[in-house]
């Protein structure tokens, strides 16, 4: 009887296969510093198990011994070789379902989920692009044939392709802050006709592309009426940080609030005077901002902080109550709470910030390696959130 033949599957596919009931076991042939560093996380928990690529080429028959038997697999590796070599030899001792990822583990973490926020009855439609691999969050909006984007990946051609779905073109890529952990999309979006870059210049002064800088309180529209995006400079993660309010209802908070903590300040190497300015913003400068108003962050921590559509979205109002450093006393407590979950950020951080600035050029494999990994911008350890709060805050989903 002739062996089954494995077959190429993508990471668009693999993230849409986690999302639901995966009925296969997810198998990483990486090595054990590439695993722990960064692994594949989706909304559901699945069967997920490490065996090195070295080790079957050591040991085949004890390895394979290792994989459950009568099982689909997926196997994931570094850039698709290894996975295949692994597929071909469980094909070869009876296992029938067996897929390897295309492109490796680079293709997983450039992916992009859309997933529609906006209700039906607004004129207007707005898009959270989940970004797995890198546990972060872009936005379209598109009103009648123009759209604006926000946060942008590297994976314009996404957006792009969203736009054009609706009939729409790309004219604004606004940009929340300066990004340290992956290298953003605005500038391949600078050369495209028609669209403008809009970030602080406290953040992209010297910048070596095109860019209009914002100012707070300004009003950006579409030029066909449409739904206002006001600028809001909400200092503290970085000096520039700029929050987006869309059409009164959805605050585009970057990297300044996420679900469950804040940005943190230290990554600019001045952590006390930036601490000062983030405890400023969460307490004056957003004081204004309506509790209904949705919290659309650039990034998460945990899929626990999903809700049951796999959106990233809370209230304002709920935050409040909930986010840690909305809860802390005083500014000497905030700053205590800084100090205290301080951790050194990734080397490579260093070298994206020129990059998303123009003072670095690398090659796509070079862009591809360094935009690996999962993100380190919450101003609390992962898992130390509710600890530090004097509790443990658990899966949102059940609480809200």
């Amino acid at each position: 009887m002739k062996n089954a033949a494995p077959f190429l599957y993508t990471a668009n596919e693999l993230f849409d296969w986690l999302s639901a009931s995966p009925d296969f076991v997810l198998l990483d042939v990486r090595n054990d510093k590439d695993f722990t560093n960064f692994n594949v996380e989706a909304p559901t928990f699945f069967p997920y198990i490490n065996i090195p690529y070295f080790n079957f080429m050591e040991d085949a028959h004890g390895s394979i011994n290792l994989v459950p038997k009568g099982q689909k697999i997926r196997i994931v590796c570094a850039k698709e070789g290894s996975a295949k070599y692994v597929a071909d030899l469980l094909c070869e001792h009876g296992f029938s379902d067996v897929g390897y990822l295309q492109q490796g583990i680079v293709s997983w973490g450039n992916v992009l989920a859309p997933k529609k926020i906006s209700s039906d009855d607004e004129k207007y439609t707005l898009y959270q692009c989940v970004r797995p691999g890198k546990a972060s969050c872009s936005y379209l909006l598109i009103s009648k044939d123009e759209a604006m984007v926000f946060d942008p990946s590297r994976n314009v051609e996404v957006y792009k392709a969203m736009a054009k779905q609706h009939g729409s073109k790309i004219i604004r890529s606004f940009e929340t802050h300066r990004q340290a952990d992956y290298i953003s999309g605005s500038m391949q979006l600078a050369l495209e006709k028609g669209c403008k870059v809009l970030a602080s210049k406290l953040d992209f002064t010297g910048a070596t592309f095109p860019y209009e800088p914002v100012v707070d309180g300004a009003i950006c529209t579409f030029s066909k009426k449409g739904p206002e995006v006001k600028v809001l400079h909400t200092p503290g993660h970085t000096m520039g940080s700029t929050c987006y309010l869309i059409d009164n209802k959805y605050l585009l908070s970057g990297d300044t609030i996420f679900i469950s903590t804040a940005g943190r300040p230290d990554l600019g190497g001045r952590w006390a005077e930036w601490a000062r300015e983030l405890y400023l913003t969460l307490m004056l400068r957003l004081r204004d901002i309506p509790d209904n108003v949705q919290v659309l962050p650039g990034h998460y921590t945990s899929w626990n902080e999903a809700n049951d559509e796999h959106i990233f979205k809370e209230s304002l109002g709920n935050l409040r109550k909930s986010v840690v450093a909305f809860r802390l006393a005083n500014e000497k407590k905030f700053a205590a709470f800084i100090e205290e979950n301080m951790r050194p950020q990734p080397p490579v951080y260093g070298e994206i910030r020129k990059v998303n600035i123009g003072f670095l050029q690398v090659s796509e494999e070079e862009a591809d390696v360094m935009d690996l990994g999962k993100n380190e911008c919450g101003a609390s350890n992962y898992g130390k959130v509710g600890v530090s709060a004097g509790g443990q805050q658990g899966d949102r989903r059940k609480a809200t």
